[in-house]
């Protein structure tokens, strides 16, 4: 007699456990936010995304696309955007905000951050900064000298092992563009002088990848590639790697990264908390063990500054102009296509 009642019971039980667990992964589901160009393996966002993780339940999933792919990305999707935040080098900040991808948003210690480094609508922000130089795997020089400056990448000793990111693209890649053409006499309008430069670094076949390329460099398969010194402090001191990082003696750039919320994203509530953790002070204290320059300088270390090169050595990093780089990028891209390609 008992026996349906107990059926039912056992039936509605059954349904209700099934109903929680898809309340339960709905809610799971919802506990992400997007970002475009957050790879592990660059300035240690795989540190980053694990904390935001572990401190705001939230999932990030990692992504690889560059500075150039995230906005072409975000400006097909416009629509129906997919991403919630973006990393981006900071000669494309302006170009996202022009493209409409971008949404204000001023996350906790906005006002905190120098003017030239944020939007002032509010539509990205710095986070850090690195300065570009040479990333050197002394081991796979073969004996060779490490070079000192950038036109020692010009010599036939050095044949197939320098290596840029493609300045079609990469946000690196176009800031080495413009940092050799600065310290070699050229200016923001007028590209001749890294235009000169790259035509010859061409006969000496660079290594030219689309992508980030620490590993590569520290398995010793590109020897030399232009980029950021906490690629190579973090090779030296964390990886263990026989890196060592060269800012050329004819001088370089500092140069910020940023983020923005993104447009009409499907998880903004997360894409804001996200955005305002990489500000708070564990993040930024966790950029500056990571070798990048927190913009807010107070959280770099005294035990991470010391593993950077000596503060005389800095003095020939000059910080760059972000809109004069932005207002260069499109000739940057047409003269390394049309000249050097």
């Amino acid at each position: 007699m008992q026996l349906p009642s107990l059926k039912r019971y056992a039936v509605a039980a059954a349904l209700a456990v099934v109903a929680a667990v898809g309340l339960t992964t709905a809610a799971h589901a919802q506990q992400r936010a997007i970002c475009y160009n957050c790879p592990p393996e660059w300035a240690d966002w795989g540190s980053q995304l694990k904390a935001i993780n572990s401190r705001l339940g939230i999932q990030v999933p990692p992504d690889n696309k560059n500075s150039g792919q995230s906005i072409a990305a975000l400006i097909a999707e416009k629509a129906n955007p997919v991403a919630d935040v973006v990393y981006l080098g900071g000669i494309a900040a302006d170009p996202a905000r022009d493209a409409g991808v971008l949404t204000p948003y001023k996350p906790k210690g906005w006002d905190q951050i120098p003017a030239d480094l944020k939007d002032p609508g509010g539509n990205w922000f710095t986070i850090h900064s690195g300065t570009l130089g040479l990333f050197v795997n002394v081991a796979a020089l073969g004996g060779k000298p490490v070079p000192q400056s950038w036109t020692d990448l010009l010599k036939p000793e050095y044949k197939g092992m320098v290596g840029y990111l493609d300045p079609t693209s990469a946000a690196v890649g176009q800031v080495g563009v413009m940092a050799i053409n600065l310290a070699l006499g050229g200016s923001y309008e007028n590209l001749d002088a890294a235009i000169k430069f790259y035509k010859e670094l061409a006969k000496n076949q660079p290594i030219v990848p689309k992508q980030t390329s620490y590993a590569r460099v520290i398995s010793g398969e590109i020897p030399i590639l232009i980029d950021y010194d906490f690629n190579a402090y973090r090779g030296q001191y964390t990886d263990k790697a026989p890196t060592r990082f060269v800012i050329p003696k004819e001088g370089t750039v500092v140069f910020p990264y940023v983020m923005g919320l993104v447009k009409d994203g499907p998880n903004a509530a997360n894409g804001r908390k996200m955005l305002d953790f990489v500000l708070s002070d564990e993040s930024q204290t966790m950029w500056g063990n990571a070798y990048l320059r927190p913009v807010f300088p107070q959280y770099l270390s005294a035990e991470a500054k010391a593993r950077f090169l000596p503060d005389s050595e800095y003095a020939r990093a000059k910080p760059i102009d972000l809109k004069k780089l932005a207002a260069a990028q499109a000739k940057i891209v047409d003269r390394y296509k049309n000249e050097v390609q």
